[in-house]
């Protein structure tokens, strides 16, 4: 003890002092440091790398809604769609589900509809449990009571456009092989146009009315009411497999007609996440004027809300007067769009309640950067979910981020998960462009390019029905390496340097006017059935103020004849929907084609439908008039400045 005290000088005390405080000093600063990074990390993150945190929360979505849908597809007996739906009945008996004009049907009503519905079909000697079923119906309950139906039946249903007629409702019936076909009464002429081919056919045809006295069509809302409620057995439906067809939702062919595209069981069923994985639920009330033949209008609005529990507020068509008092006056939460629908609402009459509704999010795509700024300062704080997809394709995009322009964001778990890129494409030869050994190049960031998926159990593309030959325009092979498989999507792209994914334009030989696809060909067949027009080349233009390309033609007249506008616009209003018709017709000597006779269209886009530049006869469709009449100087000036809407 004596020599450990001698040890302790005063000398050696102070050292001792000093390095207990130089330490001390040292953890402070290394405790400093640490909680400083732990203050300045965030920010040095958000500058870095600003959307990181909504990629992560993005990326927790997307591994949600797979490990539910994995969950439900280990389920026995099968779990599908309609399983969904019978859940909801069962959770929220008496809540509203769809509410239509002045009608309001609960869950339970609607599944006691549509267990009638079914019933009264078993029950009809035309009619076998899996047959195919079409569709021809607008936006009314009795559509979606009838699918639900079918559904509990087992058979596949044809979504058919309402607005087709002739040839065209015929190839789409006839491509899904359907063997009845249920319509709506006020479809009943369409019907009877081609009804004698239905009839050669053999095939049953109902019409939803309580009387019919055309022979060969047999009505059917009669029976309905008559049959029994009582549900339909699990066995009806028990050869259904995830790969069975679910629907046809029909897209518009590159050929002359449209294709139908194959929806099967397990892609429906991915599509219950739409509305959820948006942070759409049960309380909210989905605003639904889309047709319910296209895909937004039936897997989003329709199968999402099943998805949700949500209540459907459900229009015949849009109405831009009436929409923004129907979402007061049903409280309606979330609304769907195109493009075409912002824009028609922002050049209504501003009105001093704009902002008077409840109405957080809107969800849909086509819309532009400048329209998106208008609709939310004008009418308030609305979410714009964008997003990109389509029918028969393998990837989407969704820009849950909400930068304006955008139609989504490219992350890498997202392309880990679906394999994609851009590549370049000529538009001149209609082709992708291929290096020496033979492989696509990809467009670099900032440039634009063909959006190519690739095609993966996860990431599947089933194709068209009847359409082998369009199933496989769709595949594009040896895309990166020899012997990889991608979709070809038929959209060109471009991607900037934080990852945003812009849409650029389609290409081929259709485009996209009023919210529907315009096949160009499809509308030269037509043309050139007429009486007096040879050849005619479709293509669209843009007009300012406008979403997508309106139709225009440039055409030769048969030898001997004249260019008859007035039959010329009886013929396509005849044969065409509206959407389809050429806005203008440029009168030609030839048609100009390619060495290897491809219709030469990039100079006539270019030209568009300017009098001033073109010196060929140029004629616009006036409705007032019922004729193709002479587009003047005026007229196209009213046009360009936004006072003549088309």
């Amino acid at each position: 003890m004596a020599c450990a005290a001698q040890l302790l000088t005063p000398e050696t005390s102070c050292r001792g002092a000093c390095t207990f405080k130089r330490e001390s000093m040292m953890e402070m600063y290394l405790i400093s440091v640490f909680l400083a990074s732990i203050l300045i990390i965030p920010f040095a993150l958000k500058t870095l790398f600003p959307y990181l945190w909504m990629d992560i929360l993005y990326f927790g979505d997307l591994l949600r809604i797979l490990v539910k849908f994995v969950s439900r597809r280990r389920r026995r007996p099968s779990f599908f769609v309609l399983d969904r739906f019978l859940e909801q009945t069962a959770a929220h008996p008496d809540k509203p589900f769809i509410v239509f004009e002045n009608d309001n049907y609960s869950y339970t009503d609607t599944d006691k509809r549509s267990n009638k519905t079914a019933n009264a079909l078993q029950a009809h000697p035309g009619y076998n449990p899996g047959d195919t079923v079409a569709l021809f119906m607008g936006n009314e309950p009795a559509f979606l009571f009838t699918w639900l139906a079918l559904a509990k039946l087992g058979s596949p249903v044809a979504l058919l456009n309402h607005n087709i007629r002739a040839k065209s409702l015929l190839h789409c019936f006839n491509c899904c092989k359907a063997k009845v076909l249920i319509a709506a009464s006020e479809l009943k002429e369409a019907v009877e146009d081609v009804l004698p081919s239905l009839i050669e056919k053999g095939v049953t045809i109902l019409l939803m009315t309580k009387h019919c006295d055309t022979p060969g069509i047999e009505s059917f809302s009669d029976k309905v009411d008559k049959a029994s409620d009582i549900p339909l057995p699990q066995s009806l439906r028990s050869h259904i497999e995830y790969k069975s067809p679910a629907v046809y939702i029909y897209t518009s062919g590159t050929t002359g007609l449209p294709k139908a595209a194959v929806v099967n069981q397990n892609r429906l069923l991915t599509a219950l996440a739409v509305l959820s994985s948006n942070c759409v639920t049960s309380s909210d009330v989905i605003y639904l004027n889309l047709p319910l033949y296209h895909t937004a209008g039936f897997m989003i609005g329709f199968i999402g809300s099943i998805e949700t529990g949500s209540t459907i507020i459900l229009k015949r068509k849009f109405s831009a007067s009436q929409f923004w008092d129907d979402c007061r006056k049903y409280n309606v939460t979330v609304v769907q769009y195109i493009g075409e629908v912002i824009r028609y609402l922002c050049s209504t009459p501003k009105r001093e309640n704009d902002k008077d509704h409840k109405v957080r999010l809107a969800i849909g795509n086509g819309v532009r950067a400048e329209i998106w700024r208008e609709f939310v300062n004008r009418f308030g704080d609305i979410q714009i979910r964008e997003f990109y997809a389509s029918t028969e394709g393998n990837v989407g995009f969704v820009n849950y981020a909400g930068k304006i322009g955008a139609i989504g964001r490219v992350n890498f778990f997202y392309q880990k998960l679906f394999p994609f890129t851009l590549i370049k494409y000529d538009t001149e030869r209609d082709e992708p462009i291929r290096d020496t050994n033979g492989l696509c190049v990809e467009s670099p960031k900032g440039e634009t390019g063909l959006l190519v998926s690739k095609i993966t159990d996860i990431a599947p593309f089933v194709g068209y029905a009847q359409n082998e030959e369009q199933t496989e325009r769709k595949r594009l092979r040896n895309v990166l390496k020899k012997g990889d498989l991608y979709f070809n999507s038929g959209d060109l792209m471009r991607i900037d340097k934080d990852n945003f994914i812009y849409f650029q334009d389609r290409v081929g030989d259709t485009f996209r006017w009023k919210g529907e696809n315009v096949a160009t060909n499809e509308v030269s067949d037509i043309l050139t059935i007429s009486d007096c027009l040879k050849e005619a080349s479709v293509y669209g233009v843009q007009v300012p103020g406008h979403e997508g390309r309106v139709g225009m033609a440039a055409v030769t007249v048969k030898e001997g004849a004249q260019f008859d506008g007035s039959r010329i616009y009886h013929h396509v209003v005849n044969y065409l929907p509206s959407y389809a018709r050429p806005r203008f017709i440029r009168i030609q000597n030839a048609v100009e084609v390619t060495g290897t006779f491809k219709q030469m269209k990039v100079k006539l886009v270019e030209e568009s439908f300017d009098p001033g530049r073109i010196l060929d006869p140029l004629y616009i469709l006036d409705d007032k008039e019922k004729s193709y009449v002479p587009l003047r100087s005026q007229v196209y000036n009213s046009i360009i400045s936004g006072n003549i809407k088309l």
